[in-house]
């Protein structure tokens, strides 16, 4: 039997430990839902990622992820979810930007981190001071926008397609094969405000079931009278062959009989066998 995951520890005291050691770095420090999250100064980071590395055990970096908030002035966040593997803890910490100030890269602590800045970058377009190599890792070349932004349109902006006349890839602008259809929430057991097609010729009915039979006939169909019954046939039953309508079986579906068979059902000898006299060997000249 496998044996259970480990227990995480608790976060009692976790923040009274970290926050004299982020000094003016701390935003704000929050336990929700069993978490600790820290939001730090966008300029501190390096310098906080390395206190809660070198000072606190969180030795790995195991997710940054980017949050949109478009009504906000700085709309991103970059969250940064640590481990440590000695106190067996996890704590997260937050910052904010905007589309235009870059965060700084973490890859020089973690250099793990690199690949998932680049996520960041391609899916939200937040910037990342120091990164070397922040390309696109998760779209197409040449794709335009950033599909996590709350603001990108689900159809996006152009689409791709295989042209037999030019014989290689295409991409065109979005072109819509269908117009999208109105929809209502209502909720079906309630039923729809407006007429359906195909209803407008339906005669309108009061609710429940109904039937073309008075309360009276109802009642009566609910008691059953054991003298109405139909009375139960007999059953049917083939005492001879003559009752099923069966003839004799035709004798050129029977098997072939062998003589001794014959002889033990008639009493008759059956013929002897014809016995066929060897033929002469023809004689030769010259003997």
């Amino acid at each position: 039997m496998l044996s259970p995951a480990p227990k995480m520890a608790s976060n009692e005291g976790v923040i009274a430990e970290i926050r004299p050691a982020l000094g003016s770095a701390l935003i704000e420090a929050v336990e929700r839902v069993y978490e600790v999250s820290f939001t730090v100064e966008r300029a501190s980071l390096i310098m906080v990622m390395t206190t809660l590395r070198d000072q606190f055990g969180y030795q790995q970096l195991m997710e940054i992820a980017g949050v949109d908030y478009p009504s906000r002035p700085e709309r991103f966040e970059v969250v940064y979810h640590l481990l440590s593997l000695t106190k067996n803890h996890r704590i997260r910490v937050r910052v904010t930007t905007d589309e235009d100030t870059p965060v700084p890269s973490v890859t020089g602590l973690w250099p793990v981190a690199g690949w998932l800045e680049r996520e960041v970058f391609d899916m939200y377009g937040v910037l990342f001071e120091g990164n070397s190599d922040l390309r696109r890792i998760l779209t197409d070349y040449g794709f335009k926008g950033h599909p996590q932004r709350k603001d990108f349109p689900l159809t996006g902006y152009v689409e791709l397609r295989y042209s037999e006349e030019h014989k290689r890839v295409m991409y065109e602008p979005v072109k819509l094969a269908q117009d999208f259809r109105a929809f209502d929430f209502t909720s079906p057991w309630e039923g729809a405000e407006y007429v359906l097609p195909g209803d407008e010729k339906a005669m309108p009915e009061a609710k429940g079931a109904p039937t073309p039979l008075t309360a009276d006939q109802i009642a009566k169909a609910g008691t059953v009278n054991v003298s109405d019954k139909p009375p139960v046939e007999e059953v049917k039953t083939t005492e001879h062959p003559g009752q099923t309508g069966a003839g004799q079986p035709h004798p050129g579906n029977q098997p072939e009989e062998k003589p001794k068979q014959r002889k033990a059902r008639t009493g008759e000898t059956p013929p002897p066998k014809a016995v066929r006299k060897p033929r002469k060997k023809p004689e030769t000249k010259g003997e």
